[in-house]
């Protein structure tokens, strides 16, 4: 699918255009807390008045979205009768509002997570409000259901157009700021050396590196161009994972963000941090069916995209650019390296170029430690 990506101007005259093109009466917007900071939303304070559409708003929900919110996302939906989505906000609010749209025409009297999805043509913008999950680009949703993480995975899921709003990211927490690019990096290097990967995937990954490189100091200064570069470049690296899935880093850094209270993107870097140099030191463990040496080449590869001297040089370059964020290391309690181990998840290490049983795993977390 071919998604369209705007750039919104200051009076958002580009979300007119796309609104008056879809003959849309009620509209569901699906959005999160923080969405009356925005400048975005009082654009959405005079659609009825200036273009006869009615707002239906949809915010009832939390970060790690529920089942249960998004059933009354899809019975809300469906009472109003509406005929488009647009989701403003972070990954949890675009992923509520994929489950909207891919569960609006299901059966409603059973679960939407046992059924078989049918596509449907209802359109779907996404404003991300964050340069870093990607989600706008991606066929995957996270919600949970009965304390179990569920993965919803579905093509029609993604949003047909996505509006980049970079006054969005002029307001974030500088924390924030540095963890999110920090998300699409990792995204970007996992789908690179991932089993998955193909000429397509690669080429979105080298556009998303270029970008984080070129522009991280001017994003994390606040400058227009680096802002809008690094959505720009979130977007890419949200294209490579959805064709690749991530790899182990992001295996192996879920259970530090749930301990240890860390965003989900510092959480993936310092697990890259220490995984990457492991992989370039470790070819012969090679289980892509492509071989060690294409591995090897892959290493090299992302070298020359990275401007490092050589393999393992890329590994320090992008340690060096984490380090200089400045994030604190999470304290690491001795008596959770057993449960460290034990979490991450053996299918996304099938995704992962080099084999890595438990007591490797166990030996990567200790490093984290040494960062």
């Amino acid at each position: 699918m071919t998604q369209t990506v705007l750039t919104a101007s200051k009076d958002y005259s580009e979300l007119d255009e796309y609104l008056e093109t879809l003959n849309c009466h009620n509209l569901f917007l699906v959005c999160d807390s923080a969405f009356k900071f925005l400048k975005i939303s009082s654009y959405f304070d005079s659609v009825t008045e200036r273009l006869g559409i009615n707002i239906i708003k949809f915010d009832d929900f939390q970060p790690n979205p529920l089942y249960e919110s998004v059933v009354n996302g899809v019975k809300l939906f469906n009472e109003s009768k509406c005929d488009a989505i647009i989701a403003v906000g972070g990954g949890s609010t675009i992923d509520v509002a994929k489950c909207i749209k891919l569960y609006s025409n299901l059966n409603h009297s059973a679960n939407y997570l046992t059924q078989t999805i049918t596509p449907n043509a209802i359109p779907f913008l996404a404003v991300p409000t964050t340069a870093g999950t990607g989600s706008e680009a991606t066929k995957y949703a996270v919600i949970y259901y009965e304390g179990a993480k569920q993965s919803v995975t579905h093509d029609s899921c993604i949003p047909s157009t996505v509006l980049f709003d970079i006054s969005a990211l002029e307001t974030l927490p500088e924390y924030q700021k540095k963890s999110t690019m920090l998300d699409a990096f990792c995204h970007a290097i996992e789908s690179f050396w991932s089993v998955n990967s193909t000429d397509e995937s690669k080429e979105y990954s080298k556009k998303a590196i270029h970008l984080i490189l070129e522009n991280y100091k001017a994003y994390l200064q606040n400058e227009f161009d680096g802002n809008k570069n690094m959505l720009m470049a979130a977007n890419y690296a949200g294209k490579a994972i959805n064709i690749t899935q991530t790899t182990a880093g992001h295996a192996m850094c879920y259970k530090l963000t749930s301990l240890y209270g860390i965003a989900h993107g510092h959480a993936a870097a310092l697990c890259v941090s220490v995984l990457w140099p492991f992989m370039v030191k470790h070819t012969d463990m090679c289980i892509d069916p492509r071989g060690s040496k294409y591995l090897e080449n892959i290493f090299a590869e992302i070298a020359v995209v990275m401007n490092a001297r050589n393999r393992l040089d890329a590994a320090e370059t992008f340690i060096a650019l984490f380090k200089s964020l400045e994030l604190k290391r999470p304290l690491i309690n001795k008596d959770d390296f057993d449960v460290l181990a034990k979490s991450v998840n053996p299918v996304r290490l099938k995704n992962n170029p080099v084999a890595l049983d438990e007591k490797t795993i166990d030996e990567l977390y200790h490093q984290i430690m040494e960062i």
